[in-house]
Formats: structure tokens, sequence, C-alpha cells
């Protein structure tokens, strides 16, 4: 069991790596698309055509859900990278901006179908241990996060020097996911498949969500778990059309620092140390799990995200400070960055948590992981097009600071109902 826990921790990290790839070099590439013979594309229709990868998760993941429930969750998350594979490859040879945009959706559905049997395969396997459960909880949304910041970092390093043929070298990415999926991991499908729930019924719909949803652990949940998604998938995708060399006739913010038209592979540098400083957050709280409630770090994760917000502001207009006050401000950044990073992991291990109540319907509970993360990058995507075609960064970063405190409204009420979950929760 040990053994496909790792693998399909591992599957995840790849696929995801292949998303977080795709989702840059896509940027790299509609911001290049008047060279390859294409459209100038402007801010909000690039955020729209990163929107339909997440908006193929959120129609997706319920359906793919329910059937790992039916099926097993191992039959369904191998499909998944199939989705990746083709899309990439047939976005490589294209400069429509509409056929862009299908390749994109179609390119989603590889995490719809994956993700939620993902989900569910861990909740089964780690039903009873909830130490195990913690850590491998941890480790996936480790494995998601890193594996999607690496796809980033690694696209500029990619995309200079193969251009569009970057793309089919992610077709390969996704072909190592699909064989560690196929053949790393064990099928517990006879015992999936005996617990059953008839109060969930043999169709999937919206019957079944309604009865988690009503869990107030689930609906306090979501607007944290939704907007914290938002501000990653406005940052990890949105950010780079910003910092790039654009064309020209698009509009440009020459009073903010930060938007200087850097290379791809300077871009990717500086990703690469802020992913780094995420990476040993989300391990540094993730193991604080026996010490603080979970409500508790999520809290500071949210506080630590202003911080890093407000200061990024306060650097996009440094320029002409002291070399040193600008230095100050980006350790404080990286400093919010580091605490921002434990309020991923301690929301899906609430969901899990949740699953607990609902031990035949692992899959679809966990595909609500899903449906918010879709949810929340998609609103992302399109709200940071908009403020980034308003304002630049900075507009950016004021819908961001609007988004992590419109977070903080139901923290406190979560807190009041976190410890009726299934797993016990420390008292700090």
């Amino acid at each position: 069991m040990a053994g496909s826990l790792r693998a399909v921790l591992l599957g995840t990290f790849t696929l995801r790596f292949a998303t977080g790839l795709t989702g840059t070099l896509i940027f790299y590439y509609l911001a290049d698309l008047p060279e390859f013979g294409g459209v100038a594309v402007t801010a909000f229709t690039a955020g729209v055509i990163a929107a339909l990868y997440y908006a193929a998760e959120l129609i997706g993941s319920p359906f793919f859900g329910w059937l790992s429930d039916r099926i097993g969750a191992h039959r369904v998350m191998q499909p998944g990278p199939l989705f990746g594979a083709g899309a990439v490859v047939a976005t490589a040879f294209t400069t429509s901006v509409p056929l862009l945009a299908l390749y994109r959706f179609i390119e989603g559905l590889s995490a719809a179908a994956s993700v939620p049997s993902v989900l569910g395969y861990i909740a089964l396997a780690t039903s009873g241990d909830q130490a195990l459960r913690g850590r491998v909880v941890a480790r996936f949304e480790a494995a998601t996060l890193v594996g999607i910041g690496l796809g980033v970092v690694a696209a500029g390093f990619l995309y200079s020097p193969l251009g569009t043929t970057a793309f089919l070298v992610n077709a390969g990415v996704y072909g190592i996911s699909f064989l560690i999926f196929r053949y790393g991991v064990a099928d517990l499908t006879d015992r999936h498949l005996a617990e059953s729930d008839p109060a969930f019924g043999d169709r999937p719909g919206l019957g079944a969500y309604r009865q988690v949803l009503t869990n107030p652990a689930v609906w306090l949940l979501a607007p944290t778990w939704i907007v914290l998604n938002a501000i990653l998938g406005a940052w990890s995708t949105q950010t780079v059309f910003q910092l790039v060399e654009r064309d020209p006739s698009l509009p440009t913010f020459p009073d903010q620092t930060l938007m200087a038209g850097l290379e791809p592979w300077q871009v990717s540098l500086a990703l690469g140390l802020l992913l780094g400083v995420f990476f040993v957050g989300l391990f540094y709280w993730g193991s604080r799990f026996r010490r603080f409630r979970r409500t508790t770090i999520i809290s500071f994760g949210l506080g630590g995200g202003l911080v890093f917000m407000v200061t990024l502001l306060a650097l996009n207009h440094s320029a002409g400070w002291p070399v040193a006050v600008q230095f100050a401000l980006t350790a404080i950044a990286l400093g919010g960055l580091f605490v921002l990073a434990g309020a991923t992991p301690a929301a899906i291990g609430l969901l899990a948590d949740v699953s607990e109540g609902f031990p035949g319907q692992r899959g679809m509970i966990m595909g609500l992981y899903s449906v918010f993360l879709a949810i929340g990058q998609i609103s992302g995507s399109v709200l940071a097009g908009a403020a980034a075609s308003w304002r630049g960064l900075d507009g950016m970063l004021v819908a961001s600071i609007g988004l992590l405190l419109l977070a903080m409204i139901p923290i406190g009420q979560l807190r009041m109902v976190e410890h009726r979950l299934p797993a016990g929760e420390p008292v700090s």
C-alpha cells in the first residue's frame, strides 16, 4: 500500500507539472502569437483561455468522481493524462485562438478525471489512520502545488530555445503520468465498490452533492478554499503575461517597477525563488497539524497572504528607492508567502475528514476539491485578466487583497464546527 500511495503522489506530481507547464507555455505563446501568424491577444482573452482548463475540471469532476465510486478509482485516474497529451500536441500546431481555447478545455479533462479519483483512492487507503492521512494529504497538496510551480518555472527555459516544440515535450510528461497510474498503483476496486450509501443512489447528480454540502464544515470551508485557489490561479498564470515583453499595442504601465518586460528565463528564475519559499512553508506547516487546529493554520495563511500582497504593492513602485529598503521589502514578502503556504494543506485536510462521514462516496466527496479549485481558478483567471487590463500588476494586487479579506469572513464560524468532524483536532 505504501508503494501505491507513493505512486499516486508521483503520478499527481507529473500530471500537475504538465498542467503548470502548458498553463505557462500558452501565455508565452499567446504573447508571441503575431510572430507565428496569429492575432494579438489581450490580457482578458488570455485569462479566459486559462480559465477554460478549470471550467473543464469544474464540469467533469462530479461525473468522474461518481464514476470512480462505481468502477474503481484506479481505472478512472488513468485516462486523465491521455486527455492532456492529446490536447498539448494539438496546441503546438495551431495559431487559431478559438482552437487554442478548445484544446485548453480538453486538457482540463485530464485533471477532471484523475484528481477526484486520486483523492478518493487516498481517502480509502488512509481510512482509519489519521496520522497517515495527514501526511499523505499534505504530500498530495505539495505534489500538486510544487508540480504546477515547477511546470511554471520550467516553461520559460523550454519555450526560449524550443518554441512550440515545448508543447510536444509536455505530451511526454503526460505519458509518464499515465504509466505511473497504470502500472504503479494497486487496484482497490473490490473494497471500494463494496462500500455503498443508498442515500446517494446509483446515478450522478446534484442530490448527492447537496447532501454533502449541507455539512457546515463544507459550506464554511468552500468560500475560503475558492478564494485561495483564485489567488493561486491568478498569480500562476496572468503574472507571466504581465511580466514578459508583449505586443506594443497592448496597455503598458511604465510607473510599475515590476512590469519591465522580462525575458521568459528571468521570469522563471523569479518564480523559482517564490516556489522554493512556498515549498518550505508547505512542509513546515504540514508538520504542525498536531500543534495547531487547521482553522488556525488557515487564518495564519490568510494573514501571511495579506502581508505578501501589500509588500509587493510597495515593491512595484520602489524605483529609485534605496537598495536596502528594496531588499527588506523582498524579505518581508517572502516571509508572508511562507506563512500563506500553510493554508492549502489545512483546507484539504478538513475536506478529507468530512469524507469519513460518507465512506462509500469518497470519490464524489473528494471531487469537491476539484470543484472548489476549479471555481477559484476560473474566477481568479478572469478577475486577474480584468484587473490586469485595468492597472497591470497593481490591479492584480488590489484584487488579491480584496479576495483575502473576503476569505477571512467565514473562518470564525468554521472554527466552531471543526471539532465535530470525525478526525480529532488539536486545541491550539
